[in-house]
């Protein structure tokens, strides 16, 4: 019998399967770090790793804690600067790239800037960094939404998906051809794009999930496929590297929450132990 796993190790495996091998991909902390070694190490060992700082072609140790973390030097071929890392990416050398995400809507649109009014917003998000470049000039991007909200109309049009729809993308003329998002990946399940009207429809449903659930959190009438599938169970060699490289990843935010020195000492604050 394979081991039980968390929510949060299905969708690193499942990201990580994303990446094929020979690849160019060009990482950021957090989900698509762990994703990467565990596609470096499992199934694409001629992929190419890239932290948006320029370090490149590197061996990931451990979960790095910001894009230029000197753990990304291990065993990495060269390093540039940020600049030559967003040039090989407008020369369209980067393959696939991945993007968190705050709302979306149906044509892979997407808002890391604010929720509600820019002026006086209900939350402040990260905003664009390198979103925007990267979406734009990556020959493939995977999306991931952990929290975040489908929408019908951003609240703020950070970076550009499918646009309208059709073939609006490539009629702007600001895209390479072929550009723009490939999957979405939430925690009920991968959302793909229609090649035809670049709509996004639901492809597979993680165990547990069902579609009515999933339609519940979606303003407009999502496409399903007449193929829908069931996200793979990871195997044990999948779930113990998780384990092993990022531990804390493994768990989910909450938990990571919970096992924080800054969480502990509020709770012996309210205590009145400290």
């Amino acid at each position: 019998m394979s081991k039980g796993y968390t929510l949060n190790e299905l969708l690193i495996i499942t990201c990580a399967k994303e990446i094929k091998d020979y690849q160019n991909v060009i990482l950021g902390v957090g989900l698509p770090t762990t994703a990467g070694a565990l596609a470096k190490a499992l199934y694409a060992p001629h992929a190419t790793l890239m932290m948006e700082s320029g370090i490149i072609d590197f061996e990931p140790l451990v979960p790095l804690n910001h894009i230029a973390d000197a753990h990304a030097c291990r065993g990495f071929s060269y390093a540039t600067d940020l600049f030559t890392a967003f040039t090989m990416t407008y020369r369209g050398f980067i393959d696939i790239c991945f993007l968190g995400v705050g709302q979306v809507d149906k044509f892979g649109n997407v808002n890391t800037t604010c929720i509600g009014d820019y002026f006086n917003p209900t939350l402040r998000l990260p905003g664009s960094g390198g979103a925007a470049d990267f979406i734009a000039y990556a020959k493939q991007t995977v999306l991931t939404l952990r929290g975040g909200q489908f929408v019908e109309k951003l609240d703020y049009f950070t970076s550009a998906g499918y646009m309208e729809g059709g073939d609006s993308r490539d009629r702007s003329g600001l895209f390479p051809k072929g550009s723009g998002p490939s999957m979405l990946l939430t925690t009920q399940g991968v959302f793909r794009f229609d090649s035809e009207t670049k709509e996004m429809y639901l492809a597979q449903i993680h165990p547990g999930a069902s579609v009515e659930d999933i339609r519940k959190d979606i303003p407009w009438d999502l496409k399903v496929s007449p193929n829908l599938t069931q996200t793979e169970r990871p195997t044990d060699r999948e779930i113990d590297f998780v384990r092993h490289f990022a531990p804390t990843e493994s768990v989910g935010r909450s938990m990571r929450t919970e096992l924080s020195i800054e969480h502990a000492f509020n709770r012996a604050k309210k205590r009145g132990k400290v």
